[in-house]
This record gives structure tokens, sequence and C-alpha cells, in this order.
């Protein structure tokens, strides 16, 4: 072996310890700068975590308990295993709140979806002042849910109200919509139905999204502003229709505001607006049943799921993505 080659095979053995121990070094400084973001991320997630498990998690575990039991807020709980279940099976004004919020929602929510899309598509055709009028259309979704929205909206409806105005000019006589039977439901999905700032907005994103060429693609070929609808922009919007959809049901499920300010929170007239969260709140908070209102509570929370379900395990068949 030669000079130089020894020369060279002595620096590479001394040359390898020292490569070693600086890599040491360097994994324990990567290591400790790890340990400190992961102690700084813990810190700033703890009053998340406090919150998840102090007003979520919590909460929730009490609730399935006293779902099991007889509570009526003033003494201690009494375990009564599935009596609350036995009577939910036998209880009409369950039934009946079921039947109204089934109503609501099938009818409601559909029609909310369709006058969004239409006014996004309107939109989305670029006139002058788009930010304005997309603004001045999500207006309502801001204050539709408020209080003074739907009183607002009782006294529309009422016996001098501006709808019966309205009718009067073309000659029409008009009625009390709202403490009609046959017309109160109606009313406040009239009222869920003019909430679609979120969902236009929503669907205004998705046509944006959507590629011109498809469009111009579809002109040469001799398709139809119809056909180019549901062939081009119906499939390529079916996953935001489809997030709408569920959105949408959910809220529906739960909405409560309405019914109780429209109804002076009795469900009426003849429980024809007892949403099934009126109902809940009834049961709980007007005759102190809180175990009964917490098995209703789970049974809602059932219910959606199994909505959700559905929704996802059919999405499969109209839900169309790109990849």
């Amino acid at each position: 072996m030669s000079l130089a080659e020894l020369q060279h095979l002595t620096a590479d053995r001394r040359g390898k310890p020292r490569l070693r121990s600086e890599e040491r070094k360097e994994q324990r400084k990567l290591r400790r700068v790890s340990e400190r973001d992961n102690k700084a991320a813990a810190i700033f997630l703890l009053p998340w975590l406090i919150g998840l498990v102090g007003l979520t998690v919590g909460p929730m575990l009490v609730s399935l308990y006293l779902a099991f039991t007889d509570y009526n807020l003033l003494q201690d709980a009494d375990f009564t295993g599935f009596d609350n279940i036995v009577k939910m099976i036998n209880d009409e004004r369950l039934h009946q709140s079921l039947g109204v919020t089934f109503a609501y929602v099938l009818i409601g929510v559909p029609l909310q979806l369709v006058v969004a899309l239409a006014l996004a598509m309107i939109l989305d055709r670029g006139m002058r002042g788009l930010s304005f009028y997309r603004s001045a259309l999500y207006l309502p979704s801001l204050l539709g849910g408020s209080v003074a929205i739907a009183v607002l909206w009782r006294v529309i409806f009422g016996d001098d109200g501006l709808f019966n105005g309205l009718l009067a000019f073309f000659g029409v006589t008009g009625q009390n919509w709202i403490s009609n039977p046959d017309t109160a439901l109606g009313t406040i999905i009239l009222l869920h139905i003019w909430q679609f700032g979120s969902p236009m907005v929503i669907f205004l994103a998705g046509l944006r999204q959507i590629p011109r060429h498809y469009y111009e693609a579809a002109s040469i070929d001799g398709a139809s502003a119809w056909r180019q609808f549901r062939s081009v922009t119906l499939p390529l919007l079916s996953p935001i229709v489809f997030f709408n959809l569920v959105l949408g049901i959910i809220n529906a499920f739960q909405s409560f505001t309405q019914a109780f300010i429209v109804s002076g929170g009795t469900g009426g007239p003849a429980d024809s607006t007892l949403f099934y969260t009126l109902y809940l709140y009834q049961e709980g908070f007007g005759s102190f049943l809180m175990g009964y209102a917490s098995s209703l509570a789970w049974l809602l929370l059932v219910i959606i799921g199994a909505f959700t379900a559905v929704n996802f395990w059919a999405a499969k068949y109209w839900v169309f993505y790109d990849d």
C-alpha cells in the first residue's frame, strides 16, 4: 500500500467518529426543538381542550346518563332504565313533532337549495356591482335566525300584515296565516327558504371553479342552455350540492327560534308548528322533565346521524369528483 493511500485511509477513519459525533449533536438539537414546539402547541391547545371536555364531551356524557333517568332539575336523578324510550314510543306529541320537522326538512331544504343555486347562476354572469348584490342577498342569512326577524315574520303574515296588504291590492281577501293550521308551517318554511345566503355564496364559488371550455365545447356540439346545465353544471357542481345538502339538513333539524317566536312558544295552532327542538324545550324547561328531554336530544342526534349516513351512502351514485 502506498503512503498516499495509507494517509487517506487514516484520515477517513479519523473523520468518521467526528462526523458521527456531529450528527448526534444535531439530532439532540432537533429533538430539543421538537419537544419545545410540542410543549408550545400543547399550551395553545389547552384552552380548546378544556372547552371541549368541559362544554361538549362532559355535558354529552351527563346527558346520556340522564336519558335513562327521571330527573326534574330539583331532585336527584332516579335511574329508570328504558322507561323514557318506552314513553317516546307512545308519545303522540312526539310523533306530531317528528312529522312537522320532517316536513320542514324535506320541503324547506331542497327549495332553499334550488333558490340559492338559481341566484348563484344569475350572479355568475359577471354583472356589474356583483359585490353589492352578493352582500345584499346574503343579508337574510345573517338576520334570518334572529328573534327580531322571526317577530317581523309573524307581523308580516298576521291579519293586518304586509302580505295581506299585498293581496288586498290585487283584490284578494287575506287571512291570519300564522293562526291557520294549514298555512302556519308554510310561513316558517318560507322563512327558511328566504335564508338562502350561505348556500348561494358557496354555489357561486363552485360555479367560478368550473372551466369555461366545457361550456364552449358543449355550445359547439349544439347543446342548449338546459342541456349544458344538466350535463356540465350539475355534475361538476355535485360536490357543492352535496355539501350544502348535508349542512342544510343538519341545520334544519336544529331549527328552534323561528318556530318558538312565530308560534309563541306553543307550537300551535293545533301543534302544526311543533318542531322537534321546540317540543324538547317544552319537555325539559316547561315540564321540567329533563331526563325525558335528554332522551329526546339523543334521539335527535341519532336521526341527524342517520340522515347524514344515508346522504354519504347515496353520494356515490350522483356526486361526481374529477379524480
